[in-house]
């Protein structure tokens, strides 16, 4: 799983595999713990399609149609994913409390622990799989489907667990508290994993909202610029950033001293305020950034050229 594409693909085949396993348990063992684990895998698959379209797209350079890339459907699809694993479990977690009210249900417990055994073996494999690959692929979709598989993992031991306990209490003879086990079961793996779709869904929110990085990312390269201009004569130094999926925007703006290249700084000066009264012409509000430069790969790679030199 050396490349973001395989890895991907890799993940929805699992996501495939173990939501068809579960559809297919649940018919069997009539457990609503396990038709969660198998819809949430099902869904998970939808998107993971869609997530591997993504991954091509955000190697790509930009264009006249995107010109500035498209890191931001990463951060949409992460949104989705997080959105959807939040919808799948508030269903599960509306209908557990509803059977629990009504008496609960019988499930058949032999066929369930296979399940769970598979599942969590499965999911085990699979979130170890992603955490190998991020030796060799910097991407936040394998981060995003490496935090499901080890949530899911989780889940699955959880209902493995519940599972061995119901054959347990059978032996025993507690047979009254049989038909509430799975309700319970769906109820506290709701709860105690709501908080990942939700940190899942709120980051990516961020990001298409353009918040600025976490510190973490942020303070290194405010670090990095200071120590460029470290033997530059500066008035004032700003740096701006925004983190939209695997692409960090930074947009540096350097004040220079009055007394350092002034007649070159007033030319410029000149020709932005020029350029940003023409597009204020057309549309306002806007954030006009004038670069000069003499070097074109400074420039845009494949977009926004308006004249093309001879």
């Amino acid at each position: 799983m050396k490349t973001e594409s395989n890895t991907l693909a890799f993940s929805a085949f699992m996501a495939l595999l173990i939501g068809s396993a579960g559809i297919a348990g649940t018919l069997l063992s009539n457990s609503q713990a396990i038709l969660l684990d198998g819809l949430f895998n099902l869904i998970y698959f939808s998107v993971a399609l869609v997530t591997i379209k993504v991954s091509k797209l955000a190697n790509l350079p930009d264009s006249d149609a995107y010109p500035f890339g498209y890191s931001y459907f990463e951060s949409l699809v992460n949104l989705c994913k997080g959105l959807l694993i939040l919808g799948v479990s508030i269903f599960a977690l509306v209908d557990a409390v509803a059977a629990l009210l009504t008496g609960g249900r019988a499930i058949s417990p032999g066929v369930a622990v296979v399940y769970a055994l598979f599942a969590t073996a499965a999911c085990s494999l699979t979130a170890w799989v992603m955490h190998r690959s991020q030796r060799h692929v910097r991407s936040p979709l394998v981060s995003a489907d490496k935090l499901n598989w080890i949530v899911n993992s989780v889940i699955s031991a959880a209902v493995l667990a519940a599972f061995c306990l119901v054959m347990l209490f059978e032996r025993i003879g507690w047979q009254v508290i049989l038909p509430y086990v799975d309700s319970v079961l769906v109820i506290a793996v709701v709860v105690l994993c709501l908080g990942v779709p939700v940190r899942m869904a709120s980051q990516a929110l961020r990001e298409l909202l353009n918040k600025a990085p976490e510190e973490a990312i942020a303070v290194p390269i405010r670090q990095a610029v200071a120590r460029a201009l470290a033997d530059i004569d500066t008035h004032e130094v700003r740096v701006r950033m925004v983190r939209p999926g695997r692409l960090l925007y930074v947009i540096v703006h350097v004040v220079l001293s009055k007394d350092l290249s002034e007649a070159l700084l007033t030319n410029q000066d000149r020709l932005r305020q020029r350029i940003d009264e023409e597009v204020r012409r057309e549309h306002s509000p806007v954030v006009c950034d004038v670069v000069f430069t003499a070097d074109t790969r400074w420039a845009a790679p494949s977009c926004g050229l308006l004249v093309k030199k001879a």
